[in-house]
Order: structure tokens, then sequence, then C-alpha cells
């Protein structure tokens, strides 16, 4: 599958997590439509449930490179397997993808397990025109 490149990012940055509090390690991978790849990890400081999420991390990646469009992202958890984006990253994804964006959703034992696009995790979704 082509995108095994982004759940192997996903899962190298999944263990550079920090995630003392949760103990619920997660990493995800962009690729841009122009082929570029970001990777994040979540990070929780002792404030929690304050932080930032995979996805959040990645786009931020993404956003501080120049930006882009989300094409695909791949999201793998250590202890769960098909760990989908939360409710605010779906409407990150959202802000810099589409509905079309892939989502892969990741086994940490297996690798991709299935993908689905963002409007079936995020339907009716917030967008910009809303707010003219």
């Amino acid at each position: 599958m082509a995108a095994n490149d982004l759940f192997e990012r996903a899962h190298t940055v999944m263990g550079r997590a920090h995630a003392p509090y949760s103990r619920f390690p997660v990493g995800a991978a962009i690729r841009t439509s122009d082929g570029r790849i970001y990777a994040g990890c979540n990070v929780e400081v002792v404030s929690f449930p304050e932080g930032w999420c995979a996805e959040t991390t990645a786009i931020g990646q993404m956003v501080a490179d120049g930006g882009g469009t989300i094409a695909e992202i791949a999201v793998v958890a250590e202890k769960k397997r098909l760990c989908t984006p939360c409710g605010g990253c779906r409407q990150r994804i959202a802000e810099f993808g589409s509905a079309a964006t892939r989502v892969h959703l990741c086994d940490a034992a297996t690798g991709i397990v299935e993908t689905v696009g963002l409007a079936d995790l995020l339907p009716r979704s917030f967008e910009a025109e809303s707010l003219g």
C-alpha cells in the first residue's frame, strides 16, 4: 500500500510521544498534496488534559514549513487499534484538507487497517464560509 510510509513515520514518532499522564502515546503523519510529509506525536503537560495531539503537532509542522493541503494522514496509537482523530483534530484536518482527505486508521503492530474519507469522520464540518 502506498501509504505505508505514512504509517511508518507515525509509528516512529509515536515512540517519542510525551504521554506520562494518559500513558496513551499517539503518532500521526501527514502527506500534503505536493508530496511533503510531516509527523507529530502527542505532548502532554502537567496541567493535563492540556497539551496537544499528534495530529495537531503534525499540522503545526506543516504550517511552520509554509503550509499546504492535507491529502492523507495516518494515525496510530500504541494501546488502541484504529484510533481515530479526536473531534478537535478532525476539524483541524478539515481546515487544511477536504472532505476527500484520506484518513488511515492503523494498528501499531500491523499497520494500516482501514482508510476512510474525512467526510465520513466529520460530516457537516464547520466551514470558513459560515463566518462570512
